[in-house]
């Protein structure tokens, strides 16, 4: 069995990868068919689940304390919360402001997701929590990458405009080396994925498919 952090990282992400196609809504945004509504709508769902989400990753970093997982938690902390301005930046290009966003709705299918976060952090194991989690950052990264690439060449926004997206699809080197590390400390001396772990982050996979596929409703 090959122990090497980065080896088995690859390996978590390959083996709890999704489907290809789950995503309804990364279609339509590479293709410029989602509504620009809907684009705002993306951005008042991630506004009003990025604060409750950060508490979730905070309250898991007081549960699980012992280094490497803790850093990584407070490394998550520190992106969304750096993500902020850039998501105000988009807002603005669309037309918004922060009293707009602070006004819209939230949908319950996007923020299922945060919700079972939230779940996972009073209920989960160290190890399920972690390799789920982990799992979906690639996910979640892939998508906002996806995003970002469909906004600048469809809906005349720029580079700077997209920032929030592109933050997350291109993951820093120490943030790949901490993934890593808390993988390899999470699998011990097996290296293999735990069955309970595979469960849950076919849970997170889910809801986080929830949050993408409600803003694609209706959208042909």
């Amino acid at each position: 069995m090959n122990n090497d952090p980065s080896d088995l990282l690859e390996m978590v992400r390959r083996e709890l990868a999704p489907e290809d196609g789950a995503n309804r809504l990364i279609p339509l945004v590479a293709e410029g068919r989602l509504p620009r509504e809907r684009i705002a709508a993306l951005v008042g769902e991630n506004y009003w689940y990025g604060e409750g989400y950060k508490r979730s990753i905070l309250f898991l970093a007081a549960r699980f304390s012992d280094p490497p997982v803790v850093d990584f938690f407070l490394g998550v902390v520190e992106g969304v919360g750096a993500t902020r301005a850039h998501l105000l930046r988009l807002a603005g290009a669309l037309g918004l402001d922060e009293q707009d966003l602070a006004a819209y709705e939230p949908k319950p299918g996007c923020q299922a997701f945060a919700a079972y976060v939230a779940w996972l952090a009073l209920n989960g194991s160290q190890s399920d929590v972690v390799i789920a989690l982990i799992a979906n950052f690639a996910l979640w990264g892939s998508y906002c990458g996806a995003v970002a690439q469909g906004l600048r060449r469809h809906y005349g926004l720029t580079k700077e405009d997209v920032a929030f997206f592109d933050f997350f699809a291109e993951p820093t080197p120490e943030v790949e080396r901490l993934a890593s590390s808390v993988v390899h400390h999470s699998l011990g001396a097996t290296g293999k994925v735990p069955d309970s772990a595979r469960r849950q982050a076919r849970m997170v996979q889910a809801y986080e498919h929830m949050f993408w596929n409600t803003l694609a409703e209706g959208v042909s």
